[in-house]
Parts: C-alpha cells; sequence; structure tokens
C-alpha cells in the first residue's frame, strides 16, 4: 500500500513509557514528544511512520512519580507496549525493573508481553552505576530487548518507540494473524452474510 494511505489510517498504539527515575522517563519522553509539558498532562499523542505504516501513539509517561501508584494496574491494563526506562547513573531504579515487568506481566496475565529496556542517560559514562552487561544481561532475563538512550545527546530515543512499535505489532500479528483471502469461490458468492441468534 503507498505510503500516503497509511498516513490516513494510523493504528493506535497506547504505549506506556514506566520510569522508575522521574528525569530519566522524562527526558526520553520529552525528545520523542515535541509538545512535551509535564505540568500539564501526563498523556502525549504523537503521529509517524514506522516502516512504511502509520502510526498514531498514545503515550503516557508514569516518570516516576509515586501518585502513580493507585492508578499502576489501570495503566498496564490499557498499554499495549511499555518502555521500562531505568537510569544508568541510578542503580536503584534498575533493580526496580524486574518487579514491575512481572507485575505487568501479572496484570496482563502472560508470560510475555510487548516491552523493550532502555537505560537512559548512557551519555553520563563517568557517573554511570550500571554497566551495558549488566542491562543486556537483564534484559536477557526478562526476554526483551535492551537499548542505551541518551535524551541529551539525542542517542537512541527514536529508535527505542520505533523498536516498541515493531514489537506491538509482532506481538499483535502473532496474536490475532490476519485472515487468509477468500477462496474465488467465496468471493463469486452474493449476498449478505447475516448471523441471527
Amino acid at each position: 500500500m503507498p505510503r500516503s494511505n497509511w498516513a490516513r489510517e494510523p493504528q493506535l498504539l497506547s504505549l506506556r513509557v514506566w520510569s522508575l527515575c522521574s528525569a530519566a522517563g522524562e527526558a526520553v519522553t520529552s525528545y520523542f514528544v515535541t509538545d512535551y509539558d509535564p505540568t500539564i498532562e501526563d498523556s502525549y499523542t504523537k503521529q509517524c511512520v514506522i516502516d512504511d505504516r502509520a502510526a498514531r501513539l498514545d503515550i503516557l509517561d508514569t516518570a516516576g512519580q509515586e501518585e502513580f501508584g493507585a492508578m499502576r494496574e489501570q495503566y498496564m491494563r490499557t498499554g499495549e507496549g511499555f518502555l521500562l526506562v531505568f537510569s544508568v547513573t541510578d542503580r536503584g531504579s534498575f533493580e526496580e525493573i524486574y518487579k514491575f515487568q512481572r507485575q505487568i506481566l501479572r496484570v496482563k496475565d502472560r508470560d510475555e508481553f510487548p516491552m523493550i529496556l532502555i537505560g537512559n542517560k548512557a551519555d553520563l559514562d563517568h557517573q554511570r552505576q550500571v554497566t551495558q552487561e549488566e542491562g543486556q544481561q537483564l534484559a536477557r532475563q526478562l526476554k526483551v530487548t535492551y537499548m542505551e538512550a541518551s535524551a541529551k545527546i539525542r542517542m537512541n530515543v527514536d529508535q527505542a518507540f520505533h523498536e516498541l512499535v515493531r514489537v506491538i505489532r509482532k506481538f499483535q500479528e502473532q496474536e490475532c494473524p490476519p485472515s487468509p483471502e477468500p477462496t474465488r469461490k467465496e468471493k463469486d458468492k452474493k449476498g449478505c452474510h447475516c448471523v441471527i441468534f
């Protein structure tokens, strides 16, 4: 399908940025979403084209705010994919990731769900408390992709959101494969197919 057709019919995806360090999540979201203002709201929409397919992303950034505690499970229920963001300069945020990932899987009643693990602030190597190897090891344990990012130097932020969309699409295709093309005989049938209970 031509690119122009996809732009008219974007797929709506609900993404959740789950940040255990408020600065880490806010930085990632504020770079990706141009009209970001956490004082106004914490839900944002961005329309973009990923792999020649339009997508309208509904992004909710928890930004490590404690008031999200009561709503946490509701946000998890409605999310179609999650960016699990920790700061490589904050070991505590890294150590909480496993707990949140398990909670998401419990709420979703799944063994796997679309998620990407993001180590933010990768530009601050001199303040690093979590090595890249530790991030990769946790990602393998969680069965998710790991990326390091830096909103400050614009490294891998777009790529993280785009990769999450790809993971969501792949997951959705596996869950609901496209219907097979109708056979010639089925195409030749005329009339309306109705089911009455």
